[in-house]
């Protein structure tokens, strides 16, 4: 299944992208992506991406997160991932991104730490 985006955008805090689907190489995950950059540009510097409804990864989408943590790093922002599934947190751990990227187990948790 190609991915899909939902972005939810508050006045004075940061936006929440959840992605379902697949994050695989392709014209969805380049829209997803698109998506994404188009917050970052209007000015969006903190950033949830809930991955609830992920069911797999590959590195065109691990590249697709990668990206997104350095923009919103270079911006002095923030990225936060929640509900990571198990098969994504193992490519995550396999690939050391789980070492900068911060995970939470829930958007609450997420919204919380970049409230803080």
């Amino acid at each position: 299944m190609p991915v899909n985006a939902t972005i939810e955008k508050f006045a004075a805090g940061p936006a929440v992208v959840t992605l379902a689907g697949s994050m695989t190489l392709g014209t969805s995950l380049k829209v997803a992506d698109s998506q994404i950059h188009g917050l970052i540009n209007e000015g969006v510097t903190k950033m949830v991406i809930d991955l609830t409804g992920v069911d797999y990864l590959d590195s065109a989408g691990l590249g697709m997160l990668v990206f997104v943590y350095g923009t919103l790093n270079e911006n002095n922002g923030a990225l936060r991932l929640c509900g990571v599934a198990p098969r994504v947190r193992t490519l995550l751990k396999v690939t050391q991104t789980d070492t900068f990227l911060s995970i939470d187990e829930t958007r609450e948790e997420s919204l919380a730490a970049l409230t803080a």
